[in-house]
């Protein structure tokens, strides 16, 4: 079965740091555009960060710039998101999700369910004294 597994959410206090992690089961994510996305209870995805196949590309989100650095490993097949400096509203369940087609020197952080066409089931983020 293909899929995405995110892992390294933790409760952190303000200012803090984590690793998220990506990484692909049974898919071959090194070709593939990948987006991290976050999402609070009853509210739609927010783009965070993404990367395009081969790593030349980069996009975040205003709120995340500077604090957050988005980067892979494709020989691994995973993809890293570095979050620091933490503040409270950065809580949220975090999902990476890899974007069609494949190859693209682009990508995207505006969450489409069509485009986004695998994703995992998150990590949660919590930032909280």
């Amino acid at each position: 079965q293909l899929q995405l597994v995110e892992s390294g959410g933790a409760l952190v206090q303000p200012g803090g740091s984590l690793r998220l992690s990506c990484a692909d089961s049974g898919f071959a994510l090194n070709a593939y555009s990948v987006g991290w996305f976050r999402q609070a209870p009853g509210k739609e995805p927010e783009g965070v960060s993404c990367i395009s196949s081969s790593g030349g590309t980069t996009n975040y989100g205003d709120s995340v710039k500077g604090r957050f650095t988005i980067s892979r490993d494709n020989v691994k097949n995973t993809v890293y998101l570095q979050v620091s400096s933490l503040k409270p509203e950065d809580t949220g369940l975090y999902f990476c999700a890899a974007d069609w087609p494949p190859y693209t020197a682009f990508c995207s952080i505006v969450y489409d369910k069509g485009r986004h066409f695998i994703r995992g089931q998150g990590t949660q983020v919590t930032v909280s004294s």
